[in-house]
């Protein structure tokens, strides 16, 4: 076995080209063992080996400085690969996301403001996320007297979108980012904020009332089920039983009077984006979904437009 190899011995031999290996020669990652008689690089067994690791770092995506501390013994193999797989879940993670936007711009059809949106919100930063959500709440709610308790459950519920979303998140992601910035979506949330500062300065009870709020949504959704016409006589009982609950959660009585106050309630809850807000943060930090209030409210609002008075 010959000793020494010219760079045309390395390339058959490993299969690289031979402007590659003149290439890393000349980086100084392969100095030549020997020359010839006529100055042309010889190479030895050993230079052979340490061109089939250079290869293999090369292949796994190691860049030259990296291969360099590892052939100066600076940094073992071990190192060297933990420190490339950190930036490669970097990369993933990053992929991902670019990813899910192309697939959300090809799904929507966006034009190339929304993509420059949609690109710009995915790589935002977690406080940059909450802060955008912070600035909606107090934009809504920013100066007046609301439900205190219903303010501290917004800015509880803060988006964590993790560092590798599924498509599902992301796209709930850009939709929250896009919905906390329309004007539109803010003067509504904001007249039902100022819908509740009036409750409250009237004496109203405030609270998040979580029991009330599941118990008249499985028994108006029972309803919807059974077939139940709100517009139908068969409605009164229902109605009834949910006013009832209404009434006795509110400290008050059943009335003509409570009945109308109820009505108009219902009618500036009845934002179906305000639940999608909600939703799509629990898609985002992969919470269960409740059922829909939507319908609950719809059918309530029929059922009391039609019987006003007990």
């Amino acid at each position: 076995m010959r000793e020494h190899y010219s760079i045309g011995d390395l390339a058959r031999r490993t299969g690289l080209p031979v402007r590659t290996i003149r290439f890393y020669s000349d980086a100084g990652l392969l100095p030549p063992t020997d020359r010839s008689s006529a100055n042309h690089r010889r190479y030895d067994v050993a230079a052979v080996a340490r061109l089939d690791l250079i290869r293999t770092l090369r292949e796994l995506g190691l860049d030259l400085g990296a291969i360099r501390r590892v052939l100066a013994e600076e940094l073992s193999v071990a190192q060297a690969a933990a420190a490339h797989a950190d930036a490669l879940d970097v990369q993933i993670r990053i992929l991902r996301l670019r990813r899910a936007v192309l697939r959300a711009v090809a799904r929507r059809g966006s034009d190339p403001k929304e993509l420059e949106f949609m690109h710009r919100v995915v790589q935002l930063s977690e406080d940059e996320r909450h802060r955008l959500i912070n600035d909606f709440i107090d934009k809504t709610f920013g100066g007046l007297e609301a439900n205190d308790d219903f303010v501290e459950l917004l800015r509880s519920m803060r988006p964590y979108l993790p560092d590798e979303p599924t498509t599902a998140q992301v796209d709930a992601w850009i939709e929250l980012a896009e919905l906390v910035q329309d004007e539109d979506f803010i003067a509504s949330v904001r007249r039902m904020a100022a819908h509740q500062a009036a409750e409250r300065a009237d004496g109203g009870r405030m609270g998040l009332h979580h029991e009330l709020t599941i118990k008249v949504r499985d028994r108006v959704t029972a309803a919807i089920a059974a077939g139940v016409d709100p517009a139908s006589p068969a409605a009164s009982e229902v109605l009834d039983e949910v006013v009832a609950r209404y009434a006795e959660t509110f400290q008050t009585s059943d009335s003509a009077a409570y009945r109308a106050k109820l009505l108009t309630r219902l009618r500036t809850a009845n934002e179906p984006r305000t639940e999608r807000y909600v939703h799509l943060i629990d898609i985002i930090n992969d919470w269960p979904v409740p059922p829909p209030l939507a319908p609950v409210f719809e059918w309530l609002i029929t059922a009391l437009e039609e019987r006003p008075a007990i």
